[in-house]
């Protein structure tokens, strides 16, 4: 940066030396060149003082204000020079009126830019309070230069200064978003991510705020991820303080939300294990493969030790098997007493269950509970944001702890807890739905976390009332592949909630329903009969005469499928369902997509070969 500004800076200095030259040569307007020299060799001097302080000098503004100084200092000598000419070479040589008064302004106002820039560059405590003001290239742009100043103190201000300016970039990039490109185009990230590893907790917090406020685009994203956020972020998450971490969470769920490519980076810097880490702390328990109920079991007197005497250096503990019994293993004794190494293995035994748990995180167990709720808030935020659409991530989650604490929190969580982690196992849900390997491993009804899940979202489906309705709503839809035909319990709360007033709570059913009875799924059959057991039929036949259409088409579509599937039915033959097919083909609005018409009239033609009547 140094040699660099060195080298900008080297050619306007040598214009001002030659402008100083010349102006002592001049023949007219003797009076305004002399006024030239002096406020060139106060240029002059300021621009050697900046080459001095290269080291210091913040770039942005050093290149544009270098640049004009440039210009300026170009046209200044062309001027001075025709001033200089005398004799016949003057008669032909026209200066305006005016102009050398004008470029002796424009001396001027170079000379006020570098003393700015100077200033800005400059720490606080050293240039002793002194106001920095505005340069006058910000005349017609005075954003710009109150960037430029935040960003020079993250550079090289005080720990305390640097986080007043990142506050102020908060403020900055939370009412305008062009303001927010602004800070980026001007080098504010690298500072601000130096700030959020470097700062105290408020100069940590705003810094990361404002890095989540400026990715509010793909292009703004990719920028700050290659300038290497998703390292700093997961290191905050690892040893930084909760309350910093939660801005992070937060931050991670905004860059993941505009900019999709990101969330593999995070993925290999370990973001989404120590996200689950801090949704798992104190929401449950961490569990081994096998847990130890009773680690010894002593002899209760001197005769039982007798008795098993053959024994003697053998203790019992009784292990439960993660698929329920009991075994009994014999122990050796020596592990039960006291030798010099066990303290120490004891202490590798607690750190190694630590660092499993997400424990190591120093002061986190201390925090107040409205911190650890919020802080569970926003990890859940960040997971949902994360796993949308990206297996990888999901495949990560799943294997860990997430689906456990989400089933835990969807019960015992706050407000936004819940609903954070109901989008979460909605988009999970939604690409185990796409994915074979995922809703096998995950979700397959074997499972005691995935029958726990869906546990949670009918509990919440049957209540029918709440914030939650729909994403479960939609989870339950996405896993109708894994549900086998005896699972008769999921059905039915569905089809009740195609009676309900909201249109879209009615219109969610009846696609989660969709689900379950087209011909990919391969259990449709049993699916459809189990859907005409739940009296859905009527249901459908309102929505599809008298719902929205965002509730008309899915009701079409639900009575399409079992048609098709079930054309015997007796109960589709007493609602004249085929009547209902018949009114729906002459419907210009619901016929607008061709394969929604030829699914209608399959399903015509199939009843009306079962069902024909005289």
């Amino acid at each position: 940066m140094a040699d660099i500004v060195k080298q900008i800076i080297a050619r306007p200095i040598q214009l001002a030396d030659q402008i100083i030259k010349e102006t002592e040569f001049a023949c007219s307007y003797k009076q305004d060149c002399a006024d030239i020299k002096a406020k060139t060799e106060k240029l002059a001097a300021l621009l050697r003082q900046a080459a001095r302080a290269s080291n210091d000098l913040y770039e942005r503004p050093t290149r544009r204000i270098i640049d004009d100084t440039e210009q300026v200092l170009d046209r200044t000598l062309q001027l001075v020079i025709k001033c200089r000419a005398n004799g016949l070479s003057r008669l032909y040589t026209f200066i305006p009126k005016g102009s050398v008064k004008k470029q002796s302004n424009q001396i001027e106002n170079s000379v006020g830019d570098v003393s700015w820039l100077l200033r800005v560059s400059t720490p606080a405590n050293e240039r002793d309070d002194e106001y920095v003001g505005l340069p006058p290239i910000a005349a017609n742009e005075p954003i710009l230069c109150l960037v430029w100043e935040q960003v020079a103190i993250l550079c090289c201000g005080t720990l305390d200064d640097r986080a007043d300016a990142a506050a102020s970039l908060v403020s900055l990039a939370r009412d305008n978003e062009r303001y927010g490109r602004l800070i980026i185009e001007e080098g504010g990230v690298p500072p601000l991510l130096k700030l959020a590893k470097e700062g105290r907790m408020e100069g940590q917090e705003s810094a990361v705020r404002a890095i989540g406020l400026l990715g509010r685009d793909a292009e703004s994203v990719e920028q700050i991820v290659n300038a290497g956020a998703c390292a700093v972020f997961s290191k905050i998450l690892k040893e930084g303080h909760m309350k910093v971490q939660i801005v992070v969470a937060w931050a991670v769920s905004e860059l993941a939300a505009n900019f999709p490519p990101c969330k593999d980076r995070f993925l290999q810097t370990n973001t989404i294990r120590l996200l689950v880490s801090h949704l798992a702390f104190e929401t449950i328990e961490e569990h081994s493969k096998y847990t130890i109920n009773k680690v010894f079991a002593m002899a209760n007197s001197d005769k039982s030790g007798k008795a098993a005497q053959g024994d003697d250096d053998k203790v019992q503990c009784h292990v439960s098997r993660p698929g329920g019994g009991l075994d009994t293993l014999d122990i050796p004794r020596a592990v039960s007493v006291k030798s010099p190494n066990q303290p120490q293995q004891r202490r590798e035994k607690s750190r190694r269950r630590a660092a499993l748990t997400g424990q190591s995180i120093k002061g986190r167990e201390f925090e107040d509970p409205a911190t650890k709720t919020e802080m569970k808030a926003m990890a859940a935020r960040a997971l949902w944001h994360l796993c949308a659409d990206n297996f990888p991530i999901c495949k990560t989650i799943t294997e860990s702890r997430a689906l456990l604490c989400f089933t835990v929190l969807l019960e015992k969580g706050e407000d936004e807890v819940k609903y954070n982690s109901a989008m979460a196992l909605m988009e999970i849900t939604a690409v185990a739905e796409s994915h074979t390997e995922l809703r096998r491993s995950a979700f397959k009804p074997t499972s005691p976390t995935a029958r726990g899940v869906v546990d949670k979202l009918l509990k919440i489906i049957n209540k029918g009332v709440s914030d939650l309705l729909i994403p479960s709503i939609q989870s339950v839809g996405n896993l109708a592949r894994t549900f086998r035909a005896t699972e008769t319990r999921i059905i039915p709360p569905l089809v009740r909630l195609l009676d309900e007033r909201e249109n879209e709570v009615s219109a969610q059913a009846a696609i989660a329903l969709i689900k379950f009875a087209c011909s990919d799924n391969y259990l449709h059959v049993n699916h459809c009969n189990a859907i005409l057991e739940a009296k859905a039929p009527k249901y459908l036949i309102q929505l599809t005469y008298f719902g929205e259409q965002m509730a008309q088409i899915p009701a079409l579509i639900l009575l399409c499928y079992i048609a098709l599937h079930v054309p015997d039915s007796e109960t589709l033959a007493q609602e004249d369902v085929h009547i209902v097919l018949q009114w729906a083909l002459k419907q210009g609005h619901l016929m607008q997509d061709s394969q929604l018409e030829t699914l209608v009239l399959e399903a015509k033609q199939r009843l009306e070969i079962y069902q024909s009547r005289a």
